[in-house]
């Protein structure tokens, strides 16, 4: 993926690749050493169901390596996602 700077990925919706609309993106977890993204912090919509899934209280966390695409939303591999 190209590079993009994280103020274009504020308040984006997070997709699934398969076309499910997961939550919206409200933060990022940066490695300070490396300055690499670790995960997206991401809202979960209510219909979404969360099981499977790493939570942090009730926001989802993403590994980045799930990223395929961010246009006009995150593109997210649904199955990369759970880890």
């Amino acid at each position: 993926m190209s590079k993009i700077f994280s103020r274009t990925l504020a308040r984006k919706r997070v997709m699934s690749n398969d076309g499910m609309v997961i939550g919206q993106i409200k933060n990022l977890m940066v490695d300070l050493d490396t300055g690499e993204v670790i995960d997206l912090i991401v809202k979960p919509e209510t219909s979404f169901d969360t099981s499977g899934y790493r939570m942090d209280g009730e926001q989802m966390l993403i590994p980045f390596e799930a990223v395929k695409d961010a246009r006009d939303y995150i593109v997210v591999d649904r199955y990369l996602s759970k880890k």
